[in-house]
C-alpha cells in the first residue's frame, strides 16, 4: 500500500512514473550503545517502520527531491552545487548520499525523488539513516554501480558525518541495510563482520516495546559529540586506537591508569562494559535463555545514565515504571538525551506495563508517550 501511494505520488509530482520504489526500514537497538563509534560491538535489529522512495534516474546533473511528511514544494538541487554542511533541512540527508557517491567516484548523474516515511522522527530510532539507505540502495540499483550492502552503509555514514555534520557510528546505516526478519544484527563495528541471531520473542511468549518519550533530540548538537570526542581522549590517553581494544578483564587495570580523570573513567567504563554485556546477550540468545537477557539490559540502562550521562528523566521514568511493573528488563535505546525506551516483557503483561507508564507520564505531567510492538522486519529492499 505504502509502494502504491508513494508511486502515485511521484507520478502525480514529476508527470511520469518512477524507475522503481525502495524502502529501508529505522532500527531499535537491543544492547551495545555508543559502543560503535568506538570499534566494539552492537546488536540492532530492523523495524517495521521505514522510509520509501519512489526514485527515478536524471541524466542532467539535477536532484529534485520531495518528501509527502514535509509541508512545501520540489526541492531542486545542482548536483554540482552540493557541498558538506551547506544544508540544514531534511534535504541533507538524500543529498548527503548523492554527494557520498559522486566522492567516491560513481557516476551518479542525477534523480527525482519523492519518499514518505513511517519511521518516528527524534526518537532514536534512525529515521535519518532510513532515509539515507533507502536513497542509496535506489541509486545503486539504477546507477548499476554494484555496491554491497555494507558499501552502502559506509557512504551514508559518511553522507551523516561529514555532509550533514552529524559523528554518528555505522551501526543505524548498517542496520538498516543489513538486518532481516526475526534476527537481531550481531556486528562487529571494526570489521563490519556479521552474524544474524535469531530472535523470535512472540514464539517465546514475549514481546519487545518501544516507548517513545515523544523528547526530541538532534546528533548533530553538541552533547553527542562531546561523549565521542571524549571515548576518544580516553583511548589516547590509554595508548589504544579505540576503546574496544581494552579488554573487559583488564578494565580495573585501565582505569587505575586513568587516575582521577573522573569523565575519563565514566566513559571508559561505559563503553567497555557495554561491548561485554552485547557478546552476553548473543550467548544467551544462542543458547535459548532469552528472558536472561533482562537483566544484562537493565545493567546497560544504569551505565547509560550513571557513567555515559545520557539519560534523561522520561527515559528513566519507562524504565524503573515498567520494571516495576513486572518487565523481564528495560533500558534507553539509541543516541540519548531523549527518543526511545525499550521495554522486555512477557507478552501477558504487556497491557499492565503499558497502563503504568501512561499513568507514570501522566502523574509527572509529562507529554503521553507513544507505545508500540518491536518485530524483527527485513532490511532495505526494492518493492517495486
Amino acid at each position: 500500500m505504502a509502494a502504491q501511494q508513494v508511486r502515485d505520488g511521484f507520478t502525480e509530482l514529476y508527470g511520469t512514473e518512477p524507475d522503481g520504489v525502495w524502502s529501508a526500514p529505522g532500527r531499535v537497538n537491543l544492547i551495545g550503545e555508543h559502543t560503535d563509534y568506538n570499534d566494539g560491538f552492537v546488536m540492532p535489529f530492523a523495524l517495521p517502520h521505514t522510509a520509501v522512495a519512489a526514485v527515478s534516474r536524471r541524466t542532467d546533473g539535477v536532484l529534485r527531491l520531495h518528501s509527502a511528511d514535509v509541508e512545501g514544494g520540489v526541492v531542486e538541487l545542482r548536483l554540482d552545487d552540493l557541498a558538506p554542511e551547506s544544508d540544514r533541512n531534511w534535504t541533507a540527508y538524500p543529498a548527503g548520499v548523492v554527494w557520498a557517491l559522486r566522492e567516491a567516484g560513481h557516476p551518479v548523474t542525477g534523480a527525482d525523488v519523492h519518499l514518505t516515511s513511517t519511521v518516528p522522527a527524534g526518537a532514536g530510532l534512525s529515521s535519518s539513516a532510513a532515509l539515507e539507505v533507502v536513497v542509496a540502495l535506489a541509486l545503486n540499483d539504477l546507477f548499476e554501480l554494484g555496491l554491497q550492502r555494507w558499501q552502502l552503509a559506509r557512504l551514508c555514514q559518511r553522507a551523516e558525518n561529514v555532509y550533514v555534520g552529524a559523528p554518528t557510528g555505522i551501526m543505524d546505516q548498517t542496520a538498516s541495510a543489513c538486518c532481516e526478519t526475526g534476527h537481531a544484527l550481531f556486528l562487529d563495528t571494526r570489521d563490519l563482520s556479521q552474524k544474524q541471531i535469531p530472535f523470535d520473542l512472540a514464539a517465546e511468549g514475549m514481546v519487545l516495546l518501544v516507548v517513545d518519550t515523544q523528547v526530541k533530540h538532534s546528533h548533530s548538537e553538541g552533547e553527542y559529540g562531546k561523549r565521542r570526542a571524549g571515548c576518544e581522549r580516553g583511548a589516547a590517553l590509554l595508548g589504544v586506537d579505540a576503546l574496544r581494544d581494552i579488554p573487559y578483564g583488564e578494565l580495573d587495570a585501565a582505569l587505575d591508569r586513568l587516575g582521577d580523570d573522573e569523565e575519563a573513567v565514566r566513559l571508559v567504563r561505559h563503553v567497555v562494559t557495554e561491548d561485554e554485556r552485547v557478546e552476553k546477550v548473543v550467548a544467551l540468545l544462542e543458547s535459548g535463555e532469552t528472558r536472561a537477557i533482562g537483566p544484562v539490559l537493565v545493567a546497560g540502562h544504569a551505565s547509560l545514565r550513571d557513567d555515559f550521562r545520557i539519560s534523561c528523566p522520561e527515559l528513566d521514568l519507562v524504565v524503573d515504571t515498567a520494571l516495576a511493573s513486572g518487565a523481564l528488563g528495560a533500558r534507553m535505546t539509541g543516541g540519548g538525551f531523549g527518543g526511545s525506551a525499550i521495554v522486555l516483557a512477557e507478552a501477558s503483561d504487556v497491557e499492565t506495563i503499558t497502563k503504568a507508564v501512561e499513568e507514570a507520564f501522566a502523574a509527572a505531567e509529562f507529554t503521553a508517550p507513544r507505545v508500540f510492538e518491536a518485530v524483527p522486519s527485513p532490511g532495505a529492499r526494492r518493492l517495486v
